[in-house]
């Protein structure tokens, strides 16, 4: 999965009794992922933790908040540095949790809530919503499809999230499931470099101290194959250079083959860095270093 996509924000509530005991999870890592949603429309994540920090006269509280804008966490989960602690986010006389899971949902699950509606673009929300959920279920080696029920399976006598928003865009738990599964199996889109245009003076310099020697040596020791793939590789480093390969003609950018970056920097500079280093000489290091990296970029190939 991307696990980059949306960025985490920590901010804890302090702890107090009634909202954030400060324990953590009995069972360390969560078990199981409880999919809540506000049931306050509008009511950003913002919102929600000015709220619960703020909160006194009764017990209530969850440890994640996901709006259109903002992915927050008001009590830590695990996700962090910090060890996942406990929230009140499921009745402990509701009995569906421990019967399905072993345990209470408060000691050993996260509580993570779907803000929705007024002024959130509830689309963008879910987005992030189904985000988090895979990247926890990633995390920790959950199963989607068995371990992110809604608070209305665990409490169905009293509660209907996190179904009563995911109404509002056309969503079904069972699509949310299945959007947390797709999102697990999301691949990064790797970009490649684009090529860029090797320097001039660095083609020339390439050619004159290390290709046109070892072009005489093969043509004295008659290696016609030895000396047709050095003239092929000056003209390569030429063309990626835009060097005219003769006068007055025509210049197009070419991208250099990465066979000749490799050979390039395998054959001639490495070593030369290598004896740079022995010799401690950090000037002539940058220069063969610097050079590979020209080489690099003139074949579309990430620097080093």
């Amino acid at each position: 999965m991307i696990k980059n996509k949306y960025s985490i924000e920590r901010r804890y509530i302090n702890k107090r009794q009634n909202v954030r005991p400060g324990t953590r999870l009995v069972s360390g890592t969560p078990g199981f992922l409880v999919a809540h949603d506000t049931g306050n429309p509008g009511a950003t994540a913002d919102n929600h933790f000015n709220y619960f920090q703020t909160l006194i006269n009764r017990s209530a509280s969850a440890q994640v908040f996901i709006d259109d804008k903002k992915i927050l966490e008001i009590i830590p989960t695990g996700t962090g540095p910090d060890p996942a602690e406990r929230a009140w986010h499921v009745l402990y006389n509701v009995t569906t949790d421990n019967k399905l899971y072993g345990d209470d949902a408060n000691d050993i699950a996260l509580g993570v809530e779907l803000c929705y509606g007024g002024k959130i673009n509830t689309l963008d929300a879910y987005k992030r919503f189904v985000w988090y959920l895979a990247y926890c279920c990633d995390k920790w080696g959950l199963n989607p499809l068995t371990h992110i029920p809604s608070h209305k399976q665990l409490d169905p006598t009293r509660k209907s999230d996190v179904d009563q928003a995911l109404k509002t865009i056309g969503k079904t738990l069972k699509d949310l499931l299945y959007d947390v599964v797709r999102e697990m199996q999301e691949e990064p889109v790797i970009v490649a470099p684009t090529a860029v245009q090797l320097p001039s003076n660095v083609a020339q310099a390439l050619i004159d101290d290390y290709v046109s020697p070892a072009w005489f040596v093969a043509r004295k020791a008659g290696d016609s194959v030895g000396t047709l793939h050095l003239h092929n590789l000056a003209n390569n480093l030429r063309l990626a250079a835009r060097i005219p390969l003769q006068p007055g003609s025509a210049a197009p950018f070419t991208q250099l083959p990465k066979s000749n970056v490799q050979e390039l920097v395998f054959r001639w500079l490495s070593p030369g860095w290598m004896a740079a280093k022995v010799k401690g000489d950090k000037t002539a290091m940058s220069f063969y270093n610097n050079t590979a990296n020209h080489l690099r970029a003139a074949a579309g190939m990430p620097k080093e």
